[in-house]
């Protein structure tokens, strides 16, 4: 999952940035509202993280930039302003959640796992393929009822696949979803991983799961 954190207090950027990455999220960071509307530009996240009292451009005009071209990005306003009507006008510009600083790691995670959720249309945060099953919120994977030992990078790659099961997704995809901006594409990388994958998910059990569309890239879907 990548997420976008957007906060002009470079310490707490960095603090949010590096509790999110313990939780093995991919994740990107800038610390004003013009710069923010070029990282949305140019890339898809899971959610946004958005403070509202930025230089160049406020949370408001940021999340109105996202919401003009019809993007659905969950985004969790993170901000100091704690009145009821400071809520209000937040949750009606779009946002998807509010939370107000100081604030608790685990509430803002716990909610950024909520947004994901609705995000996707899904009612819990576990998925099933067959007899393969992915448990997003305690990063667990079972085939057949046996436990299945991913890296960090193997489980990221896997949960953007079952999220998005049955669609075919480009190396490139994959790779700037699972890594960040300092994803280099062109590079076997993601092959890589889908090979480790593929030894791990689908050796020794039918049906097989994650396959090659030649010339797109890769789909997760139990073909009989």
């Amino acid at each position: 999952m990548r997420i976008l954190v957007v906060e002009d207090e470079p310490k707490l950027n960095e603090l949010i940035v590096k509790r999110l990455q313990m939780e093995h999220y991919s994740v990107d960071a800038c610390l004003n509202g013009r710069e923010a509307m070029d990282y949305l530009a140019c890339a898809e996240y899971d959610a946004v993280v958005l403070d509202i009292m930025l230089p160049g451009a406020n949370g408001f005009e940021v999340l109105k930039s996202i919401r003009a071209r019809q993007d659905r990005t969950p985004v969790l306003f993170l901000t100091a302003l704690d009145t009821i009507d400071d809520r209000v006008a937040g949750l009606d510009a779009g946002a998807d959640d509010y939370l107000v600083k100081p604030f608790a790691f685990d509430e803002l995670l716990a909610r950024l796992r909520v947004m994901i959720r609705r995000s996707g249309g899904h009612v819990s945060n576990v998925f099933t393929l067959a007899d393969l099953t992915v448990d997003c919120d305690a990063r667990q994977v079972t085939r057949g009822g046996e436990n299945i030992p991913l890296s960090s990078r193997e489980f990221a790659i896997l949960e953007y696949l079952i999220r998005n099961a049955g669609k075919v997704l480009s190396r490139d995809k994959i790779g700037l979803h699972v890594w960040n901006y300092d994803y280099e594409g062109g590079s076997n990388i993601v092959d890589v991983y889908i090979r480790y994958l593929r030894k791990k998910l689908d050796e020794g059990h039918a049906p097989k799961l994650i396959h090659t569309v030649r010339g797109a890239g890769y789909v997760l879907r139990a073909d009989e």
